[in-house]
């Protein structure tokens, strides 16, 4: 279930390990629900919850958590085509590109890729004809592939 082996993270100045099996047992409950209080988490792991309050401050001081979120369901009323379109750019100009990305309500995610093409989108459009439409603007800045997501298994670490 943990994803962390104790050689990920090394102490750079005296090349020390930085977590013990306690951290990654805390880190592994709080993947699990992070609204746990820190005395449930010392439940868990026989600390007190101002100790375990003190480690969760270190990992983040150290950059190991990087912060707390929640998972949130989509809304799914008025989006039912998910796509992911790939974008092969025919310009250089990729800062006008990233600003309409930026701007567009469809676009859900947005990454900029290696391999084949430039950039990587989530949509969520309510039908063909919008998504058709949105897929007519992308070629004012390149050429696209479309994949349909035809069902979801697994997001942020959630099934």
């Amino acid at each position: 279930m943990n994803q962390y082996k104790p050689d990920d993270f090394q102490n750079e100045n005296n090349h020390g390990k930085l977590l013990d099996r306690t951290d990654y047992e805390i880190i592994s409950l709080l993947k699990q629900n992070s609204r746990l209080k820190w005395q449930e988490i010392g439940e868990h792991v026989h600390l007190t919850g101002q100790a375990v309050a003190n480690r969760v401050r270190r990992l983040e001081q150290i950059g190991i958590i990087k912060g707390f979120t929640i998972h949130v369901a989509e809304p799914s009323h008025d989006k039912f085509l998910e796509a992911f379109v790939t974008v092969f750019m025919k310009t250089t100009d990729h800062t006008r590109f990233q600003k309409f990305i930026t701007n567009h309500s469809m676009i859900q995610e947005a990454r900029r890729v290696s391999g084949e093409g430039c950039y990587l989108l989530k949509v969520l459009a309510a039908d063909q004809i919008e998504l058709i439409s949105f897929l007519d603007e992308i070629l004012k800045f390149g050429n696209y592939r479309v994949n349909l997501s035809i069902e979801k298994i697994k997001e942020n670490g959630f099934r």
